[in-house]
């Protein structure tokens, strides 16, 4: 009859929509646990990249350690080069000093010894004791002067090289806060994404 065959179509129909959605759903469900394969594939490789910052962001940290020790150890270098210098320079003033004495004693010698025999040469012995004294206070202001000069570079080109360590410290501090940025940005603009990626999941639902 009609109503047999209009229950008949309906009762297809019925199941032609319970496929279709049971079809549907099964397409769902597919693209939702490849969306979640999709982002769990993104978050290992997230924690990867982190893993691989941490480890450089370390390696940065020994090296400024391991600088900072260099530096300190080229600061005592530095302190002992100047006390040394210190202790040099009295040294040598102290053996100038003796050795000045010394001629003036054994010019007084010379002077007492040949007194009684050499008195119309008086006046040339002051002269010839005159140009030696002056030209051993000659060969000493020499000397110290030398001695100073080469102390002086010295100091210069530690001062140097201190100022190059000091340098690049720094440059590795900047490198170590460039690195701390980029991971930061790089971390958040995964959680972006994530978060994108969720609401767009949500809003589809």
């Amino acid at each position: 009859t009609f109503q047999t065959n209009v229950l008949t179509e309906l009762r297809k129909w019925k199941l032609s929509l319970i496929e279709h959605h049971k079809l549907q759903m099964r397409q769902e469900k597919e693209k939702h646990t490849a969306h979640v394969r999709r982002l769990s594939n993104e978050i290992e490789n997230l924690k990867e990249l982190l893993h691989t910052y941490e480890i450089s962001i370390g390696r940065k940290d020994e090296v400024i350690t391991n600088l900072t020790q260099a530096l300190e150890r080229e600061k005592e270098r530095t302190e002992l080069m100047r006390k040394f210098t210190l202790w040099r320079t009295q040294h040598v003033k102290a053996k100038q000093e003796e050795y000045a004495k010394r001629i003036a004693d054994r010019q007084f010698r010379t002077a007492l010894m040949k007194k009684v025999w050499a008195a119309w040469r008086t006046l040339s012995e002051e002269k010839w004791k005159e140009k030696v004294a002056k030209a051993c206070q000659l060969r000493a202001e020499d000397v110290c002067v030398q001695l100073r000069n080469d102390y002086e570079a010295k100091i210069a080109e530690l001062t140097a090289t201190l100022e190059q360590t000091k340098a690049e410290i720094l440059r590795l501090h900047n490198e170590r806060e460039q690195y701390e940025d980029t991971m930061k940005k790089a971390f958040m603009r995964g959680v972006c994404a994530l978060n994108l990626e969720a609401m767009t999941m949500f809003q589809g639902k």
